[in-house]
């Protein structure tokens, strides 16, 4: 997977008005063998750190999703899970590193649960200032993922 076509999809994405995680996944998907309209709408949910309630950050969540696809498996083992879960939790801080935590609502410095939440983060406009790097970098640690 190359990096910048994929980056510059999940942007196009993001602009268009799918939420974070959507792009981030979305633009992921159809290297990893989902086609973008099922990753659209399985992804539809996890914008806003999940339907908006300010949890983790929705582009960590289509991160997530695509190393699911790109690594996950169906064996359902103790030592075959423990890999999976290794390998999401080495993405989560990898992704939160430097951050004050992968929550949205501590990233974008706003409660998007609430109207008064929506109304900063469009008046501070964090979908361009802050989530549109979050998810070139979901993007990032994903493809760069061994």
């Amino acid at each position: 997977m190359e990096y910048e076509p994929i980056r510059a999809r999940a942007l196009e994405l993001f602009a268009a008005g799918y939420n974070c995680s959507q792009a981030t996944f979305a633009a992921l998907a159809p290297s990893l063998g989902m086609d973008e309209a099922t990753a659209l709408k399985t992804a539809a949910s996890f914008g806003g750190g999940i339907a908006r309630s300010g949890g983790v950050c929705g582009a960590l969540t289509g991160a997530l999703l695509a190393l699911g696809l790109k690594r996950g498996q169906c064996d359902i083992s103790p030592e075959i899970k423990n890999a999976m879960y290794l390998r999401a939790g080495a993405l989560m801080d990898a992704f939160a590193k430097g951050r004050p935590s992968a929550d949205c609502r501590d990233l974008i410095g706003c409660d998007l649960s609430t109207a008064e939440g929506r109304a900063a983060a469009l008046s501070r406009d964090v979908h361009k200032t802050v989530c549109r790097d979050l998810v070139a970098e979901a993007v990032r640690l994903v493809i760069e993922e061994r």
